[in-house]
Parts: C-alpha cells; sequence; structure tokens
C-alpha cells in the first residue's frame, strides 16, 4: 500500500492501526503522554510497530494522518483534546448552515470538525498552500464525505500574485511564506487575498474565522479589514499567535480598534469576538 500523496490512494480504512498501535494510542489519550513533549517519541514507537500514516477519527471526522513529518498531525492522533478550547469556542459562534474560514487549514483538524458542525448547508473555506498538505486535506475531506468544505490552493496575503514558502526542520506544518532564502529548498505558490477567496468562494459572510499562516497573519489581516467590506468581517476569531514577533503590524491591535474583544487566550491562539 502506497501513502495518500500518490495519485490513487487506497480508501480510509486501508491504514487502520493494528492491535498493538491502538494500545499506544489509548495509552496515549489516557494519561501525560499526549502532551506535545511525549508526542515525537510515541510518533516513534507507533512507526516502529508499523511504518506509515495511520487511518483515524477525529473531532467526528476521517483523517490519515502522517504523523511522522507533522507535529498538527501528531497532536491530534494522540490528543484527543487537541485544540478543543479553540473548536468549542468557534463551533459556539457557528451556526448550522453558517460560514467558516481556515486560513492554513493544514490537513483540516479545523475545518473538517466546523463542516461537520455547519452541516450540509453551510461552507467552509479551507485555505492551505503547500501541495503535499493540500492534497492529504483533499484526501481526508472525500474520506469524511463534506463536499461542503471549499478547498483554495493559495497562501493568503495582501494582495494577489505569488509568494514564496518552504518548511523548516521536518514538520510540514510549519511551512511559512519567506521573503529571501539561502536553503534553496522554498518554491513559488498561488498567493490571494482574504477577500479575494472569499468573493471567489461565494461566501457573502462569515461567522468563524481561524488563521494559522507562521507569523504571515498580519499582512492577510490588516489589508483585509482595511478593505473589505465589515458585511465580511467574521463574528469569532481564532488567530495564532506563537509567531507574533514576525508581525510587521499588530493586528490584534487593529481588530479590537475595529471592535473586537479578547474573550481568551490559549497557548497557542488569541480568541476574538466581534460587537
Amino acid at each position: 500500500m502506497t501513502p495518500d500523496n500518490d495519485s490513487s490512494p487506497p480508501p480510509f480504512g486501508a491504514f487502520a492501526p493494528n492491535s498493538a498501535q491502538e494500545l499506544v494510542i489509548r495509552l496515549a489519550h489516557g494519561s501525560g503522554l499526549k502532551r506535545g513533549a511525549f508526542r515525537p517519541m510515541l510518533t516513534r514507537v507507533v512507526d516502529l510497530l508499523r511504518a506509515g500514516p495511520l487511518d483515524v477519527d477525529y473531532q467526528g471526522a476521517h483523517f490519515r494522518f502522517h504523523h511522522q513529518v507533522n507535529a498538527t498531525e501528531r497532536g491530534a492522533l494522540f490528543n484527543p483534546d487537541y485544540n478543543r478550547e479553540e473548536l468549542d469556542f468557534l463551533r459556539s459562534h457557528l451556526p448550522p448552515g453558517g460560514v467558516a474560514v481556515d486560513v492554513g487549514a493544514n490537513v483540516g483538524t479545523f475545518a473538517l470538525p466546523l463542516a461537520r458542525h455547519v452541516g450540509p448547508a453551510g461552507l467552509v473555506i479551507a485555505v492551505e498552500p503547500h501541495p503535499v498538505t493540500h492534497a492529504r486535506l483533499s484526501f481526508n475531506r472525500a474520506a469524511s464525505a463534506l463536499p461542503h468544505v471549499t478547498l483554495v490552493a493559495a497562501a493568503a496575503d495582501g494582495s494577489d500574485g505569488e509568494v514564496m514558502i518552504e518548511t523548516d526542520g521536518d514538520n510540514l506544518g510549519a511551512s511559512h511564506v519567506v521573503t529571501c532564502t539561502s536553503s534553496g529548498e522554498a518554491f513559488k505558490v498561488p498567493a490571494l487575498r482574504l477577500q479575494a477567496i472569499l468573493e471567489r468562494a461565494g461566501a457573502t459572510r462569515v461567522d468563524v474565522l481561524k488563521i494559522d499562516v507562521e507569523g504571515f497573519e498580519d499582512r492577510v489581516l490588516t489589508c483585509f479589514f482595511r478593505d473589505a467590506p465589515a458585511a465580511l468581517w467574521p463574528r469569532a476569531v481564532a488567530i495564532e499567535h506563537l509567531a507574533r514577533a514576525d508581525w510587521k503590524t499588530d493586528c490584534l491591535a487593529d481588530m479590537i480598534g475595529r471592535g473586537y474583544r479578547e474573550i481568551a487566550r490559549t497557548r497557542s491562539n488569541t480568541l476574538l469576538l466581534r460587537g
């Protein structure tokens, strides 16, 4: 069997955990081993029991997790509460039939649970530029039977065009936009303004927005709130703040100045509500 970035991946379930792997995953779920510091060790153990991806359920959706090369996939595999506070916050402001936007969607650990929440009458827009990660997101969407998730194979930016992205180390989820590189591993991807992404997807409103673009959040959001009509401004926002030092402008302060208020702050994300 071949992994899901092949042109014809095996169907979901082909990489179900074997009994020994299932035991390790259950042990992690029920103990402190689910914390981030232990996940690389758990990945090595599970991989020794059988190399390759794993097909599991997470937050009501089907996922093929390549946990060896993506910290997000490791987190969701070994911790059933991974990002639960952020997901619960967004779901609490997302009505059935609502519209959710996931900028920096990775393999869909936000987008697909939110799509389950809004139901088939809703719309989820998942923006992911890295071709490998995007292919895995697409597989997970199909495996979960969630056609109302619109996939966007581009980077969100302050202008339309192209940007360069690269990945640090072996964490595919840490792919990020660069302005210059000496590694020789960066490559070009299409770039679109968030307003253009919404308009192309046919969104006339946004209920919730999650954004995690590795320190590029300010470039996406500052121009969006400057140029987009207020009707497109999301009611609830979860924004990753771990790379805030890389921001050129304080987009959190800009949003608060436009009527948002900070509701909570998790280890990785700031949660804001409009009005």
